[in-house]
């Protein structure tokens, strides 16, 4: 069986992402931690999939181009696809689940997809997709290959982090009806409460933006919460100006956490603590699997890239402790 990068990463006791960057942006490693992945993949015999490769023309379809985490997926995957020459083909899918179902039967016409946190069920992805080669991000569909960002450190760092703080009730302002992501980080976020006797409330699922934060405030000022986790930075952002506007301060009134790590994230004041998501590593990886199948290489695996809390000034204490 030919080797696969993750086979070369853990001969050089690299992370996979690390080894993606030694043939994809090698001057950002040092250079004798390229030097130990190569002479790794050359005593596998691992073939860079973007070396001698045809120029490929690669389809990827969004939920909304429009959302800055999709936005600096896109720039990464044009990044890696740009080293061969190859060719991206974007789809906006808008969040509505009938355009997002036509793009990827337009994608799949390419030499190959990439899909970015799909909202359709397995079953209608998998049948849509067929044969085309394809790699998803920011999602599991087995038995297709996967570039995921870890949805259980970094969000059970948050609660520790409010829990260390003294808060005893927290609420999460979900994410899209149909968000993968989203059911992973509730689930979660409730087995870190639960571990530290905090009640926890599950607010409904609204728009993953600034406005469906907005929508989300007034619901979880009414729980009674001291804290409040969103699905995403945008969504934390909304939440915040939403509590503003009622007379509700962050951090004094009200501690809130997002997920991503966007740069408006420490820009804003109070900075947002945010639990930091290797976004553009995921989108270079994705490309480097896709490349693996388009070559004939071993079948590409799943990836899990790592989460990690940031805290800035959104987090403190509750009022009274």
């Amino acid at each position: 069986m030919a080797a696969t990068l993750t086979d070369v990463a853990r001969r050089a006791g690299v992370s996979v992402a690390t080894a993606s960057r030694a043939f994809g942006e090698p001057d950002r490693l040092a250079a004798a931690t390229r030097e130990r992945v190569l002479v790794a993949a050359g005593e596998l015999g691992y073939a860079n999939p973007q070396a001698g490769t045809a120029r490929r023309t690669i389809g990827v379809v969004f939920p909304d181009v429009a959302n800055p985490v999709y936005a600096t997926t896109l720039k990464a995957i044009q990044g890696q696809a740009w080293h061969g020459r190859h060719r991206t083909v974007v789809f906006d899918a808008d969040e509505d689940p009938r355009r997002e179902r036509e793009q990827i039967e337009r994608a799949r016409e390419l030499d190959g997809m990439l899909l970015c946190s799909p909202r359709l069920p397995d079953d209608d992805v998998l049948q849509l997709v067929g044969s085309t080669p394809c790699v998803v991000v920011n999602r599991l569909i087995e038995p297709l290959p996967s570039v995921l960002m870890d949805t259980e450190h970094g969000p059970t760092q948050a609660v520790e982090h409010l829990a260390a703080l003294g808060h005893d009730h927290i609420a999460y302002a979900s994410g899209p009806r149909g968000s993968w992501a989203d059911v992973r980080r509730a689930d979660a976020i409730a087995r870190a409460c639960e571990r530290h006797g905090i009640r926890l409330t599950r607010l409904s699922h609204h728009a993953a933006s600034i406005q469906g934060g907005r929508a989300a405030a007034a619901p979880a000022s009414a729980s009674g919460a001291t804290a409040v986790i969103a699905y995403n930075d945008l969504v934390a952002l909304g939440v915040e100006a939403g509590m503003s506007e009622m007379g509700i301060a962050c951090p004094d009134d009200v501690s809130i956490v997002g997920i991503d790590d966007i740069d408006l994230a420490g820009a804003v004041t109070p900075g947002l603590t945010t639990v930091r998501m290797p976004i553009d590593r995921c989108g270079a990886l994705a490309v480097d699997l896709l490349l693996q199948a388009l070559t004939g290489g071993a079948a590409p695996e799943t990836v899990t890239l790592n989460s990690q809390l940031i805290v800035r000034s959104s987090t403190a204490a509750p009022a009274g402790r």
